[in-house]
């Protein structure tokens, strides 16, 4: 996060930096107060291209057995351009190389699920996936019991990516 404000400010200044050169070149034919618009725009643009190559970036740095199945597109009203061109801001990332299937079940199996949101810490959830119901559980609630087993859609993309790779 902080890499990134240093970038957009030195976007600021770059972008300040080339209406001034562009205005000297004009001889002083250009108005003054583009040179804080230039350097305004080439910030924005600093943020927005920083937002939308996140996901890109996070997905193509995941280790090798960590598979994206599912992502989250999002617009807001303060950034008008994402009704245009929605962006990722989180996806779910299924450790593909480490399913471990239960020994007495074949049709279970334990798996680990990693969260991603943009600013935001990743997190790590271990999940059961049973294959022949399409249902998953959280293994237990920290107590040793028995895990709490829920429906999941047909398209579960969770479930899909355990079961396709199990």
């Amino acid at each position: 996060m902080f890499l990134e404000l240093i970038a957009v400010i030195v976007a600021g200044i770059a972008g300040a930096g080339v209406m001034m050169l562009v205005a000297r070149a004009a001889g002083g034919r250009i108005p003054k107060w583009l040179v804080p618009v230039a350097a305004g725009a080439a910030m924005l643009a600093a943020t927005i291209s920083s937002e939308y190559s996140w996901y890109g970036r996070t997905a193509d740095a995941l280790p090798e057995g960590l598979e994206v199945v599912q992502t989250v597109e999002n617009t807001a009203f303060y950034r008008p351009w994402t009704y245009l061109v929605p962006y990722t801001e989180r996806f779910i990332a299924l450790d593909t190389g480490n399913l471990r299937a239960n020994s007495e079940d074949a049709d279970l199996f334990l798996a680990d699920v990693y969260f991603f949101q943009r600013w935001g810490a990743v997190q790590t959830v271990e999940l059961m996936v049973n294959c022949e119901t399409g249902q998953r559980a959280d293994p237990a609630r920290g107590d040793g019991g028995e895990p709490v087993w829920r429906d999941t859609p047909s398209d579960d993309p969770i479930v899909s990516g355990v079961c396709n790779r199990g």
